[in-house]
Order: structure tokens, then sequence, then C-alpha cells
């Protein structure tokens, strides 16, 4: 499933760049205001903290939820008490778009993350361009050269990367390039099968200094304080939230 993610993604963003050249999109990113700290709006704090997630589509669950106004989605997040913005940009599978990105950036003043399969320095870029803070780098779907260098680019532009891990082996990896955030998902990108207790064996690994996000699984409040006792910084929410009233379901999460 991973590969199959990353390869449309990487296919659709080579057809974008038929239209729109690199030397364009490189351009636009530079031109841009600068990136938000992400750092500083998701660093350790007494209560847990939220990226809320703007997620139509899943290729485990299916369709979620139509979101015509992601820009009004956002408002209602950050109105809620999130602390960043996740907006799945993969049309594929996720049903997101770059222009979703560019309005939810245009509506709130918290940061924002490109959710998607990035593997070239061409999506990068792309994020910077449409005003994204942070750029998910997943671990699992890249080499280590390419890994750090997709990094390093994301730091050179100004924005943070959520680097992305489901195993012990990729926490040091992520850890190798200097991550700074590091997320572990327990979806497992493979096979789409779930297991929330996976945090709790890798969070140890993950050193203080760097911030350390729980992804996936997250219905209730019951499971953000499973992910709170285990030592999570920020959860990653998305299916929990455009499902039902946001701001009451953040209000619940929060109070963890």
């Amino acid at each position: 499933m991973l590969a199959n993610l990353m390869g449309g993604a990487l296919a659709d963003a080579e057809a974008r760049s038929l239209s729109r050249p690199l030397s364009a999109v490189e351009a636009a990113a530079l031109d841009r205001s600068p990136a938000l700290d992400a750092l500083a709006a998701l660093a350790p704090a007494d209560r847990i903290k939220i990226i809320a997630e703007i997620k139509r589509s899943s290729p485990s669950r299916g369709s979620l939820a139509a979101i015509t106004d992601p820009a009004a989605l956002a408002v209602s997040y950050e109105t809620g008490g999130a602390s960043a913005i996740s907006v799945l940009t993969e049309g594929r599978k996720f049903h997101g778009t770059l222009d979703d990105l560019e309005q939810v950036r245009a509506a709130v003043a918290l940061p924002v993350l490109r959710k998607d399969f990035i593997g070239t320095p061409y999506q990068v870029f792309e994020a910077r361009a449409a005003g994204a803070d942070l750029v998910l780098l997943i671990v699992a779907a890249l080499d280590q050269g390419t890994l750090q260098s997709l990094q390093n680019l994301v730091r050179e532009l100004g924005m943070t990367a959520l680097v992305e891990t489901h195993s012990a082996d990729e926490v040091s990896r992520a850890l190798d390039i200097g991550a700074s955030l590091v997320g572990v998902n327990a979806r497992n990108l493979s096979t789409f099968e779930l297991d929330q207790n996976l945090f709790g064996t890798l969070a140890d690994s993950i050193p203080s200094g760097v911030v350390r996000i729980a992804e996936s699984a997250v219905k209730t409040a019951a499971d953000v304080a499973h992910y709170r006792a285990a030592g999570a910084d920020v959860v990653l929410v998305g299916e929990a939230l455009v499902t039902s009233d946001p701001i009451r379901t953040l209000s619940e999460f929060l109070a963890v």
C-alpha cells in the first residue's frame, strides 16, 4: 500500500511539473512569507497538544467527510484549541489538493503541515509555495540519503519536517538526520493494521529535546490519555474530528 501511495504521489507531482516547472515552483516558494515556527507551537507543555487534520477519505476507511470548505474547518480547529493544522494533499486515495492547503494557510494563524507522500525536492518546493510550514517525511518510504537531503531542503526553506516512523530502526534513522519532530504512526502503512501500543514501545528511544508525536488510532479522549501517559507531547487527529463536532471533540481531547 505504501509503495502504491508513494508511486501515485510521485507520478502526480511529475504530471504537475509539466505545466508548472520546478523553476516556477521554486520561485513561488522563495517568494512566500517566512514559515511559522512549528517547533515553538508544538513544544512540550503541561497538557497535550493536537495537530488537527483535514481529511476527506482514506484507503482504510473510504469516504469520511465531504469538506467542501477546508478553510472553515481549519478555523474551527483553531477556535477549538489545535496547535497546528494538517492538510492531506494526496489526491488519489485521500481526495486532497494543494489548493486545500492554500485555503487553510490563508484562513488561520497556526502552522500548517503538508501531509502527503513526499519523495522529491519538487514536492517540498510545492509545499512552501502553497504556504506549508511543515512537511511530512515518511522514513519507510525513503532511503537514508533521500531522507537526509529532503530534510536539509525543508530546513533551508525555513520549514520543519515531521519525520514519521513505525519501528525502532526507523526512529534511529529519523534521529540520524537530526529530526526535531518524530511521529510514531500506529497504522502499518503496508497492511494498514493499527497498533495503539506501538508509540509506547518506541517513545523512550526518542530523546528529550525531540517532540514526540503519536499518530493514528485516536477516536476518544481515552485514546488521547493513553498516548499522553505513554509520553506523547502531541497527537495527530483526523477521522475523529472530521466525523464529529470538531470544537467539542477538541475540547474533550485537550481536557486530558
